[in-house]
C-alpha cells in the first residue's frame, strides 16, 4: 500500500483517495513574470514523479498545476519593460512550457490560470465576509481576519503570537493584524488597465492565496486528495489557503499536503543578491543560452542529468546543487546509458510483484522513496554488465522510464557533450585562471568559457584515419589518434568485427 507523508499531520500515513480509484492532485505552479529557476525544476520534477507513480498504481490521475498570471511582480515586469501583461505572461509560459519539456515533465491535465477564475475569487470573498472573516479596509483592500479563524497555523504548526508577516505579506495601515492577508487589492492609477477587474469592492485585482483557493475548487471540487508544492509555500501561502477554502466552506481543503525539500546552492540558499541564482535553461543549455527567446534547444545529456540529479534523492530531503555533486550525478548516469548502449535492452513487460520490479515499487510506495529505487537501477545494471543480458537491461530501461529517466536514445546520449565532468570543469577553470593572468580576476571568471570539443563529424573522420592507420599497420599513428581524441573527452571502444564506438567521457 501507497504511504505518503503529509505535512500537516506530520506522519507517515496510508493513502486513500475520498474516491476510490480516483486522485485528484493540486500543486501550486509558478508565478510567470521571469524564468524557472532551480528550485522550480525540483518541484516540476518531484511531482511529475508522483503523478507518474500513480498512474502506475493504476489510479485515475487528475492532475492539476495553476498559472499564477496576475501579480505585483508581473505587473512591474510589464511597467519595466513597456510591455502589456498579457505579452508579459505569454512569453514566460512559453519558456516555462520549454523547460518542463526539456526535464521530460509530462504536462499536468488542467494549466488553468488565475485570470479566468476571477468571479470564483470573488465569490469565495463574498462568503468569507459573511461569516465575519473578511473585512473592507479604509484603503480599499478586503483583508482576511486571521484571528477569527480558529485553525489558523495548524500547517506550520506555529500559534498566532508565534507567526509574524512573512515576506510575501504586505503590511498596511487598512490592516487590523499585521498577520492579515490581503483578498481583494484596490486598483491604483498608475497600474495598467490589464490588472484591473470589476467588483463590489470596486476596481481592483485578486490577491496570491485566493486564486490558488479558487482554482482547486472550481476544477477539482473538495476535498483534494493530494495537495503539494515548494517548501516555501508552506507559510503563508498554503496555511492562508486553508484559511480561505476551509473558513468559506467548511471541511478539509486537503486531505494529503504535500512539500519538496528546499534547494541549496552551494550550501546556500539560492539568492540573486547571493550571485548563486541558477535558471533551468542556464544549466541544461549552452552558456551564452538567449534569454530573448522562450524556447530553446537542452542539452540533452546534461538535461537528463539535471532530472536524475533530483530523482536520485528523496523528494522531501535537503538538496545542495554543486560542481562536485553535478560531477557526481552526470557520472552515475552516464554509467547506466553506458548499460543501455552496450547491452540492448529487450522489451520487457514488468512484474511488479517479483525481484528487482518488487523491490522498486516498495521503495516508491514509501513515500516515494526514488533514491531507494534508483539503486535498485544500479543492482540491475551491474547485472546486465556481468551478464550481457538483454532483459535484465530491458527492466532498467522500463522501471527507470518510470521516473522519467532514459528518455534519450544512449547512443545520442553518450555522445553529447557536458560542463558537468571532472574533464570540462577543470578546462574551465584552467581557463579562467589564463583569462585571470591576461584580464584580471573579474574579467577571467566571467569570459570563461565551454571546453573546446570535436564535433561528431570530426571524430568520425579521425576514427576513419585511425582504422586505415591500423589497416597499414602504423599502429604508433593509430595510438597517437586515440590518444588526440582521449585529450578531447572522446573515449573509443573496440568491437569484434573491426567496429569502433565511441561516446565522451
Amino acid at each position: 500500500m501507497l504511504q505518503i507523508y503529509d505535512s500537516l499531520s506530520r506522519n507517515k500515513r496510508p493513502f486513500k483517495p475520498a474516491r476510490d480509484g480516483e486522485v485528484r492532485m493540486y500543486v501550486c505552479g509558478m508565478t510567470v513574470y521571469d524564468f524557472c529557476h532551480l528550485g522550480h525544476a525540483r518541484m516540476l520534477v518531484s511531482f511529475d514523479v508522483v503523478q507518474r507513480w500513480l498512474r502506475v498504481l493504476g489510479y485515475k490521475v487528475t492532475y492539476v498545476r495553476n498559472i499564477t498570471d496576475i501579480d505585483d511582480k508581473i505587473i512591474r515586469r510589464a511597467v519595466e519593460t513597456d510591455r502589456k501583461l498579457s505579452d508579459v505572461t505569454r512569453f514566460f509560459i512559453d519558456a516555462m512550457h520549454a523547460d518542463e519539456a526539456a526535464l521530460g515533465v509530462q504536462a499536468p491535465d488542467h494549466q488553468p490560470r488565475a485570470t479566468a477564475f476571477v468571479p470564483d475569487m470573488l465569490d469565495i470573498i463574498d462568503r468569507l465576509e459573511q461569516r465575519g472573516l473578511a473585512y473592507r479596509a479604509e484603503d480599499g483592500d478586503v483583508n482576511y481576519a486571521v484571528r477569527n479563524f480558529a485553525d489558523y497555523g495548524k500547517l506550520s504548526g506555529k500559534t498566532l503570537d508565534q507567526l509574524r508577516a512573512g515576506e510575501r505579506v504586505a503590511v498596511s495601515a487598512g490592516k487590523r493584524d499585521p498577520l492579515d492577508f490581503v483578498l481583494w487589492k484596490s486598483a491604483k492609477p498608475e497600474e495598467p488597465e490589464e490588472s484591473r477587474w470589476p467588483s463590489v469592492y470596486g476596481w481592483g485585482r485578486p490577491g496570491w492565496h485566493i486564486e490558488c483557493s479558487a482554482m482547486s475548487r472550481s476544477v477539482l471540487g473538495l476535498p483534494l486528495d493530494i495537495h503539494g508544492g515548494g517548501p516555501d509555500l508552506k507559510f503563508p501561502h498554503h496555511e492562508n489557503e486553508i484559511a480561505q477554502s476551509e473558513g468559506a466552506f467548511g471541511g478539509a481543503l486537503a486531505n494529503t499536503w504535500m512539500h519538496c525539500g528546499s534547494l541549496m546552492v552551494d550550501s546556500e540558499k539560492m539568492s540573486k543578491s547571493l550571485g548563486n541564482f541558477r535558471t533551468i535553461r542556464q544549466t541544461v543549455a549552452a552558456l551564452d543560452v538567449s534569454q530573448d527567446r522562450a524556447e530553446y534547444e537542452p542539452n540533452p545529456r546534461e538535461a537528463q542529468m539535471l532530472r536524475f540529479f533530483i530523482v536520485r534523492n528523496h523528494y522531501r530531503s535537503l538538496q545542495n546543487y554543486s560542481p562536485d555533486n553535478l560531477v557526481d550525478a552526470q557520472s552515475a548516469l552516464d554509467r547506466l546509458y553506458q548499460t543501455l548502449a552496450n547491452v540492448a535492452p529487450d522489451q520487457v513487460e514488468v512484474n511488479w510483484q517479483e525481484g528487482p520490479a518488487r523491490q522498486f515499487a516498495d521503495a516508491m510506495n514509501d513515500d516515494f522513496n526514488t533514491a531507494e529505487a534508483v539503486a535498485v537501477l544500479f543492482e540491475l545494471s551491474a547485472r546486465a554488465h556481468r551478464d550481457h543480458d538483454s532483459a535484465t537491461s530491458g527492466l532498467m530501461l522500463a522501471l527507470g522510464q518510470t521516473l522519467g529517466l532514459f528518455t534519450v536514445n544512449p547512443q545520442t546520449y553518450i555522445q553529447s557533450s557536458s560542463r558537468y565532468t571532472r574533464r570540462a570543469i577543470e578546462a574551465r577553470e584552467q581557463a579562467a585562471l589564463e583569462q585571470e593572468q591576461e584580464s584580471g580576476p573579474e574579467q577571467g571568471l566571467m569570459q570563461a568559457g565551454q571546453v573546446v570539443e570535436f564535433d561528431a563529424r570530426k571524430i568520425e573522420d579521425l576514427i576513419a584515419q585511425r582504422a586505415q592507420a591500423k589497416k597499414d599497420k602504423d599502429f604508433k599513428r593509430a595510438d597517437s589518434i586515440r590518444e588526440e581524441l582521449a585529450q578531447a573527452g572522446v573515449l573509443l571502444e573496440d568491437k569484434p568485427g573491426g567496429v569502433t564506438q565511441w561516446r565522451r567521457g
